[in-house]
């Protein structure tokens, strides 16, 4: 499902460009055989000692690099390491050293290559539905309202308010975007984001737009948290960039849900949120989605300081939580052809996993971090250790880039179709090319949007009962780890 063709991405500071496309100057760091040896050994015995934790969880902390596949995992861990003085290749992102890994499918049931709100329904429901609906059965129509709300799917977070726990989605997309509206919303269609986009069969056959679903009580109270973009869908025409069309101010009606319920939409505000007496949060920082993280001013809260909020917001709860966190954007940039955008986003996604890390007790809290699909984003050619990941590729033991066969150099990065497809002679690319803050790598088939790619995703676990996460396994299992983790579905039913 295409979502966004970005038309350029800047990225201004000097710093950046400084990191990204300055030759690295390190000396060439091989090790020794012992070393090697040395350390693999030490690799092992540490994986042989884990102990496995067999308690029951408090709490579930899930996050989604959307459209984080994993040659965006191998060119972010690089990239990281690089913005850190080191040759990259070593690194690893916070996720990364997690005791459990596994792969995961994620095709729709109609749909070879998924789209985000298919494959967000089958993490927060556990049943694998079709491209472009939120949270339906796999066998109601895309964009058909009739009969949708008698076989709705019911989300991890429904389970969770049941039975006492605290809720909460953080995202760098709108919040009714396909992957966070699957933590709250029900519809046939991840279009109808607000009741302007309702076609008269929705609307009268009882379907909702998905902004309005956010202020549900969910089973229980309610999310007690919402941090992301979108302030438009949320906001009556006449106002701002407001884009309802009932008149309703869902911010409004917010802050009316609870006396002791807040609204933010900045960065500064968002710090001076008096977390003790808030019991709602609800935080639109764009009218769109927000922006992407290399080109973050500061009006915005970055992931991890949102990430940081919701944490102290729902371990306020002693019945526990489940948290949802979207690194939103990574997908955007790679639709938009941009692989500076896509992976400093990855980036900010692995701190905002360290700064959950930080902050609870994996002893009694399961982090499980995966994509829910990929992208048709590449890393190849034959570049030498320590190579700039944005720059052209330069062999083993040379000084100047290698050349393709039509005598002219290319970029470690590229794409299998997207914006960046050169049509006719290709440009004979240079340093001063690929710093650009427009840059694309090269693109083979011409399309208005990159699209996502359909292979397999990784997950990373760490915490109670996290040792099940492994082998090849199908998304929608992913909800019966967590499930599994907190004992949910048993205890709701109690």
């Amino acid at each position: 499902m295409k979502n966004i063709g970005l038309k350029s991405v800047a990225i201004a500071t000097t710093a950046l460009a400084t990191t990204l496309f300055t030759a690295s100057a390190q000396a060439e760091d091989t090790g020794t055989a012992e070393t090697w040896l040395e350390e693999g050994a030490r690799v092992v015995a540490e994986k042989a000692a884990e102990p496995v934790n067999t308690k029951r969880a408090k709490n579930v902390i899930l996050f989604v690099g959307d459209g984080m596949g994993i040659s965006t995992l191998t060119a972010g861990r690089i990239l990281e390491g690089q913005m850190q003085g080191k040759s990259g290749e070593e690194n690893y992102l916070s996720f990364e050293r997690f005791p459990y890994t596994a792969l995961v499918k994620t095709y729709n049931v109609d749909a070879q290559v998924p789209d985000s709100a298919g494959t967000a329904s089958a993490l927060n429901t556990g049943s694998k539905t079709r491209i472009g609906v939120i949270n339906t059965a796999p066998t109601q129509p895309n964009g058909q309202c009739a009969g949708a709300m008698e076989t709705a799917l019911t989300p991890l977070a429904h389970y969770a308010e049941k039975i006492g726990m605290a809720t909460g989605i953080v995202s760098t997309a709108r919040l009714t975007h396909a992957t966070p509206a699957a933590v709250y919303a029900h519809s046939p269609s991840r279009g109808w984001e607000n009741d302007g986009e309702l076609p008269e069969e929705a609307v009268a056959n009882g379907c909702r737009d998905i902004a309005q679903q956010i202020l549900n009580p969910i089973g229980g109270n309610g999310l007690e948290v919402a941090l992301g973009g979108g302030r438009r869908n949320f906001q009556p025409l006449g106002t701002g960039e407001g884009r309802r069309k009932d008149g309703r101010d869902l911010t409004q009606e917010w802050m009316a849900s609870d006396s002791s319920a807040a609204y933010v939409e900045n960065e500064q505000s968002l710090a001076q949120v008096d977390i003790a007496n808030t019991s709602r949060l609800l935080g639109l920082f764009d009218n769109s989605h927000m922006q992407f993280e290399a080109q973050r001013g500061d009006e915005q809260p970055d992931l991890a300081e949102m990430t940081e909020v919701a944490i102290k917001m729902l371990q306020k709860n002693d019945g526990g939580y489940y948290l949802m966190v979207e690194a939103g954007r990574i997908d955007h940039g790679h639709h938009g052809g941009s692989a500076k955008a896509a992976l400093y986003d990855t980036v900010a996604l692995s701190k905002a996993v360290r700064k959950a890390m930080e902050m609870v007790d994996l002893d009694e809290t399961m982090i499980l971090v995966t994509a829910d699909h990929s992208h048709v984003f590449t890393m190849a050619g034959y570049p030498k250790r320590g190579n700039p990941i944005f720059g052209l590729v330069t062999g083993p033991g040379e000084t100047e880039p290698t050349l393709a066969k039509d005598g002219k150099p290319y970029t470690t990065l590229a794409y299998q179709n997207g914006p960046g497809a050169v049509q006719g002679e290709r440009k004979h690319l240079t340093e001063e090319d690929i710093a650009a803050p427009d840059f694309r790598p090269q693109a083979l088939v011409p399309t208005r949007s990159e699209t996502h790619g359909g292979e397999d995703v990784g997950l990373f676990a760490i915490g109670p009962r996290a040792h099940i996460v492994r082998g090849t396994i199908e998304q929608n299992v992913i909800f019966h780890i967590m499930d599994y983790a907190l004992d949910l579905r048993k205890r709701a039913s109690e």
